[in-house]
């Protein structure tokens, strides 16, 4: 019986080539779609999972208050690791790290520049990356260490055992390899290629270790049996008793963040987790289900079509014995086979587009053959599609009564019509709905990439400094100048494009009782810095590139001014800091985007310090070809830089990095859209087919009355046209919607116009038109003669 179900399934598909390849490939794109995020998903959710002890694993953040706000912040104090270990319970390791830099790293004629973490000796004990040689709680204890991955060890020491040799860090310190790590999975939240002891970069660089410069992050492992949340609220004042001046500026408190939520809940507003990657997560599953949804729309509303055809057929084997119950497990296999076929093609489809998919969302997904959890989940999948798919043709295929079936007085009615079109409007919604988000995306980041920066960004270029470089800062200048490809050069602490530091300001004049204050902080090293970046000077004048009176005095943007209420900034006095320190106001800039492109610019300052230098950057001479300057500058970096080759990167280029993750929504929601529509026509395709074969006589008839062609392509094609104007009317408003709530995120935000709404209504209307129009001319056109002949 099996094999007859089986063998009476495959002579329906291919007796019916056409209509089941619209099937199949609808079905194959829509399970392609939602695989793909289903796997992306999978991976978003795997991030350090890993890791043995990351159900205990948390960083511990601190939030203050500034002025009613709630600002929360990932960077701690040096001193805070002890006295966590000696007064808060429950905590088993912590361990203080940086925020993970590049170095440069030379074994022997090897010379690598890659990306490290610094971390306390405990780092191994709370993160447990897979140790391949070494001992996790030695590998760090030293400060003349070095902890490597094995792709970094492979690089420095090709099949020599790398284990107690020495590697060179920044030209400036010798280390010794005392372990190798597994390569870090690209679903770690830590990405690096070698660890450095904090011990190093605290006693030999002189990093501030005092409370309040808060320059580091610290995290913790706890007891197996310890109380989340009873230790975050022993945790919580330890710094209105260590750190007193803070606490009385900012009423700064501690609290810890678990693992769980690194990375997909790494937003915070007033103190509390308010999204990030998972609201993203979240919408993109929709999109999945959505487009799944619209491809199974296809399959009933194209079996349901086909009703009249499948009649007979019901009535004679119902005439014959078989039961309701046999007929709807005949179709409901039917639709299993066309899955699974569709199943197929989808694995193919994905297996071939994941490279790219990877690369655009910069992900390492793979398809886990070996998985047996994964071939559990695709069963199930495919079953619940072939039941999403098939379930109401079959029942509605197997509810025909036989005795209507043979006398052919059946009439489908309303009963099949009135949900094919309700189907088909649901579908057209979804893809309107898509279409609406792709083009609201885009705006938003066009009109953030559209506002004024404040600094030009043209032919500018950056460089990472070095310890060689900083050295021999003013004779790489010079010789950087005389190529003749350069117009000017300086160097910073923070690139123009970002804001690494932000001080508390404690005094100045015009100051509310209790009010605070933080300004974004960059040093500068010489005059040349406002002139090298293109920012405006509006008032008094910036630094003369004097070290002896230049580290008196600071340049305010417009924002800090208005934010201190000061009507004549310049000789203004302010604190901040070093108690006993004063510093002068000189100049005012106007406001550059040195933050995010989505938020007003936040008050900041610039403030001399040779010393404090860890970009360079420099413009490029007008009219000298990008080529040319490269070539030219390579072998001055080299000169002053022996021991790393010479990088770079264009600032407008750092610039449009953050559109990165906005561009990356934007693409993924606009491929989709353009498959949901792809989709959708293949389904109208299909039914304006089985119309325009349905009323073929009809047409004849009307032709030979004197209908036009146009007569009977409107006829044919107004039904199709009214259910797209209906699903745009139905598509708009929830969009609007959810869009205006995605859109609250950015202060500097678009209004979603009318406008966008009426034209991708008019694309969805234009797409109707031309997806039904080819069945409705090829029908209008067709020989009257012969339809009528066929009866």
């Amino acid at each position: 019986m099996l094999l007859n179900y089986f063998k009476t399934a495959w002579r329906s598909l291919t007796n019916n080539k056409a209509y089941s390849a619209l099937n199949i490939f609808g079905l194959a794109i829509g399970m392609a779609v939602a695989l793909l995020i289903g796997l992306w998903v999978y991976y978003q959710f795997s991030f350090d999972r890993f890791l043995p002890g990351y159900q205990h694993t948390c960083q511990v953040m601190h939030k203050t208050v500034y002025n009613g706000d709630i600002l929360t912040q990932r960077s701690t104090s040096y001193p805070l690791a002890e006295v966590l270990k000696k007064e808060v319970p429950g905590i088993r390791y912590v361990v203080q790290t940086d925020w993970t830099a590049w170095h440069g790293l030379v074994a022997k004629e090897k010379k690598l520049y890659l990306n490290g973490v610094t971390a306390g000796p405990d780092f191994l004990k709370v993160f447990e990356y897979p140790l391949l040689r070494g001992k996790s709680g030695d590998v760090l204890n030293d400060m003349h260490s070095i902890v490597l991955t094995a792709s970094t060890a492979k690089a420095l020491f090709g099949d020599t055992d790398p284990l107690d040799q020495i590697v060179r860090l920044d030209n400036q310190t010798d280390l010794k390899v005392t372990g190798i790590l597994e390569d870090i999975p690209s679903n770690s939240t830590f990405q690096f290629n070698y660890i450095v002891p904090l011990n190093y970069m605290v006693k030999v660089l002189h990093w501030g270790t005092q409370w309040g410069n808060n320059s580091f992050q610290t995290f913790v492992s706890l007891e197996p049996h310890a109380s989340f949340d009873q230790v975050s609220a022993n945790m919580r004042m330890l710094l209105k008793k260590y750190s007193v001046e803070e606490y009385s500026i900012a009423k700064s408190e501690l609290f810890m963040q678990p693992m769980s939520q690194w990375h997909l809940q790494a937003d915070f507003k007033n103190g509390v987790v308010s999204g990030g990657l998972l609201d993203y997560v979240k919408m993109f599953s929709i999109i999945g289900l959505l487009v799944l949804l619209i491809a199974c729309i296809n399959f009933m509303n194209l079996s349901t079509a086909r009703s009249e055809k499948r009649a007979r057929e019901v009535g004679i084997r119902k005439a014959i014995g078989s039961h309701r119950n046999d007929l709807v497990f005949q179709f409901l296999l039917e639709s299993l086979m066309i899955t699974l076929i569709s199943f197929v093609i989808s694995l193919v489809l994905v297996q071939v587009t994941l490279p790219s998919f990877n690369a655009l969302t910069n992900s390492n997904i793979r398809i886990p053959y070996d998985s047996a959890v994964f071939w559990g989940i695709l069963t199930v999948y495919v079953l619940l599609t072939a039941l999403l798919a098939g379930g109401r043709p079959a029942f509605y295929l197997s509810s025909f009564q036989p005795v209507k079936v043979l006398k052919g007085t059946l009439h489908t009615g309303k009963a099949a019509v009135l949900p094919r079109k309700v189907l088909v409007m649901v579908q057209f919604t979804c893809s309107v709905a898509l279409m609406i988000t792709t083009i609201v995306i885009y705006q938003q980041i066009q009109y953030a990439k559209d506002r004024p920066k404040g600094y030009d960004t043209q032919r500018l270029m950056m460089t990472d400094n070095s310890p060689d470089m900083n050295h021999n800062y003013d004779a790489l200048k010079n010789d950087l100048l005389q190529t003749g490809v350069v117009s000017s050069v300086t160097k910073s602490s923070s690139p123009v494009t970002g804001i690494w530091v932000t001080n508390n300001i404690r005094e100045w004049q015009g100051k509310q009782p209790g009010e605070s204050l933080e300004l974004g902080t960059t040093a500068v090293s010489d005059a040349d810095y406002f002139k090298t970046t293109g920012m405006t000077v509006i008032a008094g004048r910036t630094f003369a590139g004097n070290l002896a009176s230049d580290t008196d005095y600071i340049v305010l943007n417009e924002s800090a001014v208005k934010r201190m209420r000061f009507k004549d900034p310049i000789n203004q006095i302010i604190r901040w800091n070093e108690p006993k320190k004063t510093q002068k106001v000189i100049g005012v800039v106007k406001d550059a985007l040195m933050g995010s492109p989505y938020s007003s610019v936040p008050p900041c300052m610039f403030l001399y310090n040779p010393d404090w230098a860890n970009v360079i950057t420099y413009r490029l001479a007008p009219g000298v070809p990008t080529d040319k300057a490269i070539a030219a500058l390579t072998p001055v970096f080299n000169k002053h830089n022996p021991f790393y080759s010479y990088r770079y990167q264009f600032v407008n280029d750092a610039y449009a990095d953050k559109f990165g993750f906005e561009t990356l929504v934007g693409n993924l929601a606009g491929v989709f859209a353009v498959l949901a529509i792809f989709i959708s026509c293949l389904g109208l395709f299909g039914l304006a087919a089985y119309m325009a074969e349905q009323r073929t006589k009809e047409i004849g008839i009307r032709k030979v009355l004197g209908a036009s062609i146009s007569q009977v392509w409107l006829l044919l094609s107004k039904d199709f046209v009214v259910l797209a104007v209906l699903s745009c009317i139905a598509a708009a408003p929830l969009t609007w919607y959810l869009l205006h709530r995605w859109l609250q995120q950015y202060e500097y935000r678009i209004n979603i116009s009318a406008g966008v709404l009426f034209v991708t209504a008019l694309g969805a209307v234009a797409i109707t038109i031309v997806t039904v129009s080819f069945q409705s001319i090829r029908a209008a056109l067709a020989d009257p003669v012969k339809s009528l002949k066929a009866e």
